[in-house]
């Protein structure tokens, strides 16, 4: 556990400049509110809350944890030599006009090194990546990229360099040059995606999620505008730059505890590093956005997350057919896409197909195969045993038949 930072205090109240040889020469004032010590805010402390004004006055963040998130986000991409993950910085929105490009705007005049990737191949995305400097990766309108079944598969390169890229030391390897050499490319560099709906799984869980919406009526922010607001946000990039280049050494030693375990940990222990930094009240701000942010994530993975939901939904289908020990594929798509409260009757272009079903069961190991009814006939279909195990592994127990949900 990392020892909290010492805090530099001044003491304010009457003027206590000594006197001859320290003997006192009044009556000494009773003690009250004006004897208090304050903590005098570091230099790290005073430039991530000024980075915190800044992204507030030309956003509306969803809340408080995404803003002190966002915050430590950024400071945290200029100390991309020494820290073992590099996090994501997920931006997304149900829908268009919620702000995710104008928070890119500040993201991009703040973070260190900023490469914008829009309609760059991943080849020249490869390339931009130095092992010794990483860039700040910013990539908007992703849904354009993974927004489809079928875009998401021609940018497979992408989604694979955004997973690889997450942790330090996993190199792509290429063949590059007349010779065709096998040459490997350095993937580790943070990244900030913003676009419409979420990105893939693999992607949103190396992410620091930041759930966008539209302004309320008495939400206001201030316009943005480049020539005014830039070179400010220029000069204060620049600061906290310098000020965690002093801190480099202390930030690679650095292991503080993590209020969370496993990927979550690892995708926002930098934040939690560069609070530590700061110190004064950020190391606790960090921990509360870490906690809330990770939970909220897990409620939106169980209610949200295709994978999860199609094999609540299967079970459901089972169960409503009195669990026999197979389906045929096509009654199964049948009934997932019958049911209203569900997505399948939309998913994809023309909804869930068995084509899309195949591929949302493959990473479970789950297949279709040539069944033997007991109507008769042989078709393609699924047998329930094989769902069994992950049902136990990844579903939420169904309730007990009767409950009232209460």
């Amino acid at each position: 556990m990392v020892p909290a930072p010492i805090a530099v205090s001044a003491t304010v109240g009457p003027e206590d400049s000594p006197a001859g040889d320290g003997e006192e020469t009044g009556p000494r004032p009773p003690s009250g509110p004006a004897d208090r010590t304050v903590p005098v805010p570091s230099e790290g402390e005073r430039l991530l809350n000024e980075l915190r004004e800044a992204l507030a006055r030309y956003v509306v963040l969803p809340g408080p944890e995404s803003l002190d998130a966002v915050t430590l986000w950024i400071a945290a991409t200029h100390l991309q030599t020494v820290i073992q993950h590099a996090p994501r910085l997920a931006v997304v929105a149900p829908v268009k006009r919620c702000g995710k490009s104008r928070l890119l705007d500040v993201v991009t005049e703040t973070v260190h090194r900023p490469v914008i990737t829009v309609n760059s191949t991943p080849a020249a995305i490869f390339r931009s990546i130095s092992k010794d400097d990483p860039p700040t990766l910013l990539v908007d309108e992703a849904d354009t990229i993974f927004g489809t079944v079928k875009a998401a598969e021609k940018n497979e390169e992408l989604r694979g360099l955004l997973n690889a890229g997450h942790q330090r030391n996993r190199p792509s390897l290429r063949v590059a040059g007349p010779d065709h050499t096998p040459t490997e490319f350095p993937t580790f560099a943070m990244a900030a995606i913003a676009g419409i709906g979420d990105l893939p799984d693999t992607v949103m869980d190396r992410s620091i999620v930041i759930r966008m919406r539209r302004r309320a009526p008495g939400e206001k922010v201030a316009a943005f505008r480049t020539s005014r607001d830039v070179p400010a946000l220029h000069a204060l990039r620049d600061r906290i730059a310098s000020w965690l280049k002093t801190q480099r050494q202390a930030a690679a030693h650095l292991e503080p505890e993590m209020p969370v375990e496993d990927r979550a940990a690892d995708t926002w222990e930098p934040l939690v590093i560069v609070a530590h930094l700061a110190g004064g009240r950020w190391p606790a701000l960090a921990r509360a956005a870490c906690i809330a942010m990770v939970g909220h994530e897990a409620g939106e993975e169980e209610d949200t997350g295709m994978k999860v939901r199609i094999l609540v939904d299967v079970r459901a289908a089972f169960t409503s057919c009195g669990n026999p020990d197979a389906l045929p594929t096509t009654r199964l798509i049948s009934i997932l896409r019958e049911d209203p409260e569900a997505p399948w009757a939309e998913y994809g272009t023309n909804g869930l197909t068995p084509r899309l079903l195949g591929i949302l069961l493959q990473d479970y190991g789950i297949r279709s195969a040539n069944i033997r009814f007991p109507e008769g006939g042989q078709a393609k279909g699924f047998a329930r045993n094989k769902f069994l195990d992950a049902w136990e592994r990844y579903c939420p127990a169904p309730a007990p038949a009767g409950s009232s949900g209460a």
